[in-house]
């Protein structure tokens, strides 16, 4: 078993304009773990000091539709991890559970390892919500109306 995390694995939480990088279950991941994070989860996260990794994923518990997609999944995990939001969905784990495949940032996703990623989907019955290339863009947000006094 190999398992791979990248020589730039980063380290600390980013914030809004830092990167993560992305993670997918290995072979080995406790039971109890995968349980957690559920099957298709988007996982993003970073290395901790003490060779830890902290983890945010998003796994569409509750069916919104605007999480079908997994870089969905994918960015609504990194804003909670960025803007260190309060959420149930997170833990810090040993790195024998988890293989980072990409990185993600505020301006898109770099999937390194395109094969895992499938893999993982595909073995979680979501094959179809996956990327379509290993690189996503994100369109930034539209900026704020006017607001326009009338006289």
């Amino acid at each position: 078993m190999t398992r791979v995390m990248g020589q730039d694995l980063p380290l600390e939480r980013p914030d809004a304009t830092g990167r993560a990088a992305l993670f997918v279950p290995t072979a080995a991941i406790k039971g109890d773990v995968l349980e957690t994070v559920r099957m298709g989860a988007a996982i993003v996260g970073f290395g901790n000091h003490d060779r830890t990794l902290t983890i945010y994923y998003e796994s569409n518990r509750f069916n919104e539709p605007n999480l079908v997609k997994w870089e969905h999944k994918a960015r609504k995990a990194f804003e909670r991890l960025a803007e260190n939001l309060p959420t149930v969905s997170k833990m810090v784990s040993k790195p024998e559970n988890f293989e980072q495949v990409g990185y993600i940032s505020n301006k898109g996703i770099l999937i390194r390892r395109m094969e895992k990623l499938q893999h993982w989907l595909a073995q979680s019955d979501m094959a179809d919500t996956g990327p379509e290339s290993e690189t996503i863009a994100f369109t930034p947000p539209p900026p704020p109306k006017k607001i326009v006094e009338s006289l």
